[in-house]
């Protein structure tokens, strides 16, 4: 064990608890001090036994959270001292009545929102999304609550390298699910990029590092090119005797990442790979007229391109970002993203809600409270939503992704709705008796249907109809929650009465079967019948869509079935219940699952494919054992944002070869004789055997499908890098 020296951990402890106060010195009151110190120092002995799994003292923790929401937030003295008890109720025998009493009605409902839910929830629930959802619906009563968890999320992910992998890959995957786009839509531009890169620290190690190395390589010759891009803009504002600063800034590693990713390149095509901001000082009156005078000179010297200029300043983003950004071409021969922008709107950029309020009398319109607006509406949303909470938060995230689309009333009205809302979704937006009898719309005086997509300036008349009423389909073309939460309000009604014959004739036929109607038992019929919740089977049951002669066939596949086959392992709710079992089931197979890392029976996840060489996890499901998944597999987060208690370790090891089924995608330009030459490399050279070939020829353009078999990520690499040398190919790359 190794030796502490607590003399030395008390100086750092008071160093950490000295720069807090330093930084929040500028806004403290009479009083405010003593009351942090209070905090700190009930912080302090309720932790003091308490270490974090990298061995520091527990209490480092919470001064660091404190120190994020004052420096990088912006936040105040009540929110400090939230920072400083966050973790005091959940983890120790202090109770929210003790809080109340000793700092006061304040503190207590934050420290409220910051405590997880604790408990037995019910079988198929989960205890994540639940906890997010007590966590969101503080949001209606105080933003604080959100705004010191993302704090708390931050300061976690820049010390998750001490934590064991499945922990990991559960935290980055909730982050990069609910908190990073949460401190998107709350305006912490900062925060969210940071978030965003740790996630893929953590999910795709190896991708980052290369990003980050290839960024950090470039970095001299990028400086160069700044100063010269940036040196004809100064000397014209420094002739107009302008007060401003300029800062050039890599897109984050995210960004690159996924540009890469969507649009298919390599980083070397990435063009805007960082963006110069232009921060002027200007008076409130004339920060407009300011901002595009700066835009006038930008493209005096290089020329931009009219499509990518975004005026976030006559119409700022829900968020409250106000900027003018545009694209303009180097002397070079690249572009470059320009941001303009004054200093307050800087500040609401990288500090979002809290410098949003700072400024609050500027604001004197109502369409620029937008961000106001935007709680109000998520308060709505929260207050009338009674689905389960994995259903609430796939529509609270909708929200928070979207950017917007601005319409109008017939009377001129501005509405903001989420990029690719419907007529429907403005009539709900309206108000949900017109959503419900909406029949159709007028846009810009045309007849329009139902699911017509609006675009930025459309003028919007909602046509209704007595007679009319939502349908299933309806949710298949609206992207607003409220539009959803509304419509599934109407049909879930409609539902419950024709879901009681359901449940009667499900529950007659375990009856026959002598099985007891458990929730267990329930939830694995619902999972069978590939229903999301019992309501859904139930109301499957009674309108014929499931036949109940097939319960029967679920007893002898799910129940019964396991049983028959000794290498397969029961399904169990979490992964810690299945490791229990995992000693019990070794083979002959060659992925090693679990704390102990042994070999049991799994399946491959057919939406990422994983093969021998993947960064892999396990996930126990309800019905087929442990599921093996890509960590960058596209359904990863939801999945360990939701069940993180059932992710389990796995990773490959290289003890026999099996071949396993990968995608390539082959582009190049046609010839005679490339597709002999490809096939000769692949089944010749390589010694590879392919399942199928489908190639499409046009213009001259020659795009190839493979489906072949592989032994592990480096024979794939190998044979992708083989192809890449083909004459005439452009690009290869793996698809799942």
């Amino acid at each position: 064990m190794q030796n502490i020296d607590l003399e030395e951990e008390r100086k750092v402890i008071l160093r950490e608890y000295r720069k807090l106060l330093r930084k929040s010195k500028p806004f403290l009151k009479d009083g405010d001090a003593k009351l942090i110190k209070k905090a700190f120092t009930t912080s302090m002995e309720a932790h003091k036994e308490m270490r974090r799994k990298s061995g520091e003292p527990y209490i480092l923790h919470p001064i660091a959270v404190a120190t994020i929401c004052v420096e990088e937030i912006g936040l105040g003295t009540t929110s400090i001292i939230s920072a400083l008890l966050h973790d005091v109720v959940e983890d120790t025998d202090w109770e929210l009545e003790d809080i109340e009493r000793e700092f006061g009605p304040k503190v207590a409902p934050i420290i409220d929102g910051l405590t997880k839910i604790s408990g037995v929830f019910e079988y198929g629930t989960s205890q994540q999304a639940e906890n997010f959802r007590k966590m969101l619906l503080t949001l209606s009563k105080d933003v604080r609550v959100i705004l010191i968890k993302l704090a708390d999320r931050l300061h976690n992910m820049r010390t998750l390298e001490s934590m064991p992998r499945n922990k990991q890959l559960k935290i980055a995957s909730e982050t990069i699910f609910l908190y990073a786009p949460l401190a998107h839509r709350l305006g912490l531009y900062a925060i969210k990029s940071e978030l965003e890169d740790l996630h893929l620290k953590y999910t795709e190690s190896e991708v980052y590092r290369d990003i980050a190395n290839k960024i950090n390589n470039t970095k001299a010759a990028r400086k160069r090119f700044i100063n010269n891009f940036i040196s004809p803009i100064e000397g014209e504002l420094d002739k107009l005797k302008w007060n401003y600063y300029i800062k050039g800034r890599p897109k984050s590693i995210y960004s690159i990442w996924s540009k890469m990713k969507k649009q298919n390149i390599p980083f070397e095509q990435v063009y805007d790979l960082f963006a110069i901001r232009i921060i002027i000082e200007a008076p409130d009156e004339h920060e407009k007229a300011a901002c595009w005078e700066v835009y006038s000179i930008v493209t005096d010297f290089y020329k931009p391109n009219p499509d990518r200029l975004r005026d976030w300043i006559s119409t700022p983003k829900a968020n409250g970002y106000e900027s003018l950004h545009t694209t303009v071409m180097s002397d070079n021969g690249s572009w470059v993203e320009v941001q303009i922008r004054t200093s307050r709107m800087d500040e609401i950029a990288e500090k979002g809600y809290a410098a949003h309020w700072k400024y609050k009398d500027y604001y004197t319109k109502p369409e620029e409270t937008r961000l106001e607006q935007w709680i109000a509406r998520v308060r709505e949303m929260l207050e009338s939503n009674d689905t389960n909470a994995i259903e609430f938060l796939d529509d609270f995230r909708s929200n928070l992704f979207s950017d917007e689309v601005f319409v109008f009333t017939p009377k001129g009205e501005l509405k903001t709705l989420p990029n690719g809302a419907t007529a429907l979704d403005f009539a709900f937006d309206i108000h949900t008796e017109v959503g419900a009898k909406c029949l159709g719309a007028k846009v810009n005086n045309k007849l329009v249907p139902l699911n017509y997509e609006l675009k930025n300036g459309d003028q919007v008349e909602i046509l209704t109809s007595n007679k009319q009423k939502p349908s299933e389909d309806w949710l298949r073309f609206v992207v607003s929650s409220k539009a959803k939460s509304k419509i599934k309000d109407v049909l879930k009604e409609d539902k419950k009465y024709a879901a009681v014959e359901g449940k009667e004739i499900v529950y007659r036929k375990l009856k026959q079967m002598k099985i007891t109607p458990s929730d267990e038992v329930i939830n694995k019929i619902r999972a069978y019948f590939e229903e999301k919740t019992p309501l859904d089977l139930y109301y499957g049951i009674a309108t014929g869509k499931h036949d109940p002669k097939n319960i029967k066939k679920f007893q002898d596949e799910v129940l019964e079935g396991p049983q028959k086959n000794t290498k397969r392992i029961r399904s169990s709710a979490d992964a810690k219940s299945f490791e229990q079992e995992l000693k019990k089931a070794k083979g002959e197979d060659m992925l090693l699952i679990g704390e102990d890392m042994d070999v049991v029976d799994y399946v491959i996840a057919a939406c990422c494919n994983p093969i021998p060489g993947d960064e892999v996890f396990g996930f126990v499901t309800v019905n087929e054992g442990i599921k093996i998944h890509r960590t960058s597999c596209p359904n990863a987060p939801e999945l360990l944002s939701n069940h993180g208690n059932r992710v389990i370790k796995a990773r490959w090891t290289s003890q026999q070869e099996i071949a396993f089924l990968a995608g390539l995608q082959i582009i190049g330009t046609d010839r005679v004789g490339l597709i002999s030459d490809v096939t000769q490399i692949i089944s010749s050279e390589l010694e590879v055997n392919m399942q199928s070939i489908s190639v499409d020829t046009k213009d001259g353009i020659f795009e190839g499908k493979i489906h072949l078999f592989v032994q592990n990520t480096k024979h794939l690499e190998q044979l992708i890098e083989k192809l890449k040398a083909v004459r005439g190919i452009v690009k290869v790359n793996r698809y799942d």
